[in-house]
């Protein structure tokens, strides 16, 4: 098995191959499946996707359209905090992420479910991030079952290497649909 780091390259430079066209039409796929899965959920946290990830704009607004208060990450001194969603529009790019430019709002431990970012999930439920730990030390206390990892369905793989402290998530979305893990 690779180690982190090499793994982490690995899934990068496959992502890079992916066209913009192909990520349009992945992003409202996602949407779809997102939608249902967080169906009569008041809130819900998630992350405005940037480059190469799985798309979630079309996810974003889709909450946003059926009444949801979406909550996105800003990165803080102390680890993320969590701001509401006011539309694309309302965006910044801040250390090469998309955030609100509203002040935190919310916890994240209010969300019903988390859409969070990963490179790739296993069938265990663990999720690799970038490496930073932002959302490991962010989703402490909130249970695995709402916690959602977005990625591309040849990153849901059978195993994946972990530390003691990686938070695992209950399921990845993906174009093809909700993976229970």
């Amino acid at each position: 098995m690779d180690d982190k780091p090499s793994l982490r390259r690995r899934l990068k430079a496959a992502r890079s191959l992916r066209r913009r066209d192909e990520l349009d039409r992945l992003g409202e796929r996602i949407a779809a499946f997102g939608a249902t899965r967080a169906h009569g959920a008041a809130v819900v946290a998630a992350y405005a996707a940037v480059d190469t990830e799985p798309p979630t704009r079309a996810l974003l607004d889709r909450l946003t359209e059926a009444g949801c208060t979406v909550l996105l990450p800003v990165v803080a001194s102390n680890g993320l905090a969590w701001s509401r969603y006011d539309g694309w529009a309302a965006l910044a790019v801040r250390a090469g992420l998309l955030e609100p430019v509203t002040e935190p709002a919310q916890e994240v431990t209010a969300a019903e479910i988390v859409f969070a970012p990963a490179l790739a999930v296993d069938r265990a439920g663990n999720r690799l991030g970038r490496g930073g730990g932002h959302y490991d030390r962010a989703l402490v206390g909130v249970p695995r079952e709402r916690i959602v990892a977005v990625v591309f369905p040849d990153e849901v793989l059978d195993a994946l290497p972990t530390e003691p402290h990686d938070i695992r998530v209950g399921a990845a979305l993906t174009p093809d649909g909700v993976v229970e893990l």
